[in-house]
This record gives C-alpha cells, structure tokens and sequence, in this order.
C-alpha cells in the first residue's frame, strides 16, 4: 500500500506542474510559450525520475529496463511509414504492467528519445517522452487490480491512451504554431488530429488482443527468475 501511496503521489505532482503550465499557456501572451513549456515538461518528469533514483535497484535490473526500452524504440522504426501506428505503446504498456509504475515511466520516456535518434529529434520529443511515460505510469498503476489482466479491458485502456497520447503531442504542435491561441483554434487543432489519433488507439488495440498474453508471460518469466523489479508490496 505504501508502494501505490507513492506512486499516485508522484504521478499526482507531475500533473500538477503541468497544470501550472497549462495556466502559463492560458494567461502569458507573449513570444515564451515553448520555453516555458520545455521548462514545465522537463520538471513534470524529474518527480519520477527521482522515484525510480531512490529505489534499491542493481545493474542487471538497469539493463533490463534499458533491454525493454530498446525494445520499444526499435519496434517504432519500421511502423513510421504508417501514421500513429504505435507498437512501442504496447510494448511499454506491457512492460508496466509486470514491472510498475517508476519502471513502465522510464521504459516509456527512454523510448522516444532512443527511437527519435533514428526518426529525428525535435521539439516534440520531450512531448514523446511526457505521454509514453505517463502511459507506463497509468498501466503500471493499473497493474495492481485484477481487472487489469483482463484483454478486454486492456484493450479499451490502449485505445483511450491511444487519444490521450494525441492530445499531449497537440500541445506541442498548438504551442508553437497555432497563433493566436483561442479556444475555437485549440478546438480546431484537436480536431484535425482526430483520425491520426484514431489510428493509434485502434494499433494499440491490435497489438494487446493478439500479443499481450505471449509478451506479459515472457516478461513476467524473466522478472521471476532473476528476482527482478520486485516492488515493496511484493516483498
């Protein structure tokens, strides 16, 4: 119980910077918008990274979370000719599930920023970074119900972070190109991605309902045998 305590108290924290920054975003009318958003998007990730610092974790645990992130970075590649075709949210949305929260956020956030050495890096890739790795946190969170090992509802989880994923990478886009900032331009923005963001959710319902169980056990086996990642209600 103490494990979750922390764990909604961290995810809590970072939405809580980025609700400052979405006030910055509202009220601030001048040419900052991006710094500010860089700035609050960097801080929002720092409570989970300090969460994940402070655990007792050894090097073989490291390697296996980098193995993972890897993993999910390496699957994006060849699906960029499809748009918001997203293996890498499966993978990390698996990943959590079996490890946790702190693990599923740094499995999810080290993906962007790896695949995007191959596909290009900009100012979308702390925006990758913030939404893969809030996704690892809910499905991480999620791990701990025994509903979550339901496909079914799984995959209903994939599709709503299929449009929640979209609507945190609008931001970036709407920040630094839609002038000026309106709610009927902000509308339009979300909107205009609404098939992009369909085409994500309905990946991450494919990828979970025929993959989900061979990749949980196969992840779930690893964890067990070398005594990996075990969280405090675990031990």
């Amino acid at each position: 119980m103490k494990a979750l305590r922390n764990s909604w108290t961290t995810f809590g924290l970072a939405f809580l910077i980025m609700a400052i920054f979405m006030l910055f975003i509202v009220t601030l009318k001048g040419q900052h918008f991006l710094i500010f958003s860089f700035i609050c998007l960097i801080a929002s990730m720092l409570p989970f990274y300090w969460r994940f610092e402070t655990r007792d974790i050894r090097a073989r645990e490291i390697i296996f979370i980098a193995v993972l992130a890897a993993i999910a970075a390496v699957t994006r590649v060849p699906f960029a000719p499809l748009p918001s075709v997203q293996p890498t949210s499966f993978v990390i949305i698996v990943s959590a599930l079996v490890l946790g929260p702190e693990s599923g956020f740094i499995v999810g956030s080290t993906a962007a920023i790896v695949s995007n050495m191959f596909l290009g890096q900009g100012p979308w890739t702390p925006w990758q970074m913030f939404g893969w790795g809030m996704m690892g946190v809910t499905a991480g969170l999620i791990s701990r119900h025994q509903w979550a090992q339901n496909k079914y509802l799984l995959c209903i989880f994939g599709f709503v972070w299929g449009f929640i994923f979209g609507w945190i990478m609008n931001m970036w886009y709407f920040v630094a190109y839609v002038n000026p900032l309106t709610i009927k331009t902000f509308i339009a923005a979300y909107v205009a991605s609404f098939y992009f963001d369909l085409a994500h959710a309905l990946s991450n319902v494919f990828f979970i309902f025929f993959f989900y169980q061979s990749w949980y056990r196969i992840i779930s086996r690893f964890k067990v045998k070398y005594g990996l990642l075990a969280t405090e209600d675990e031990l």
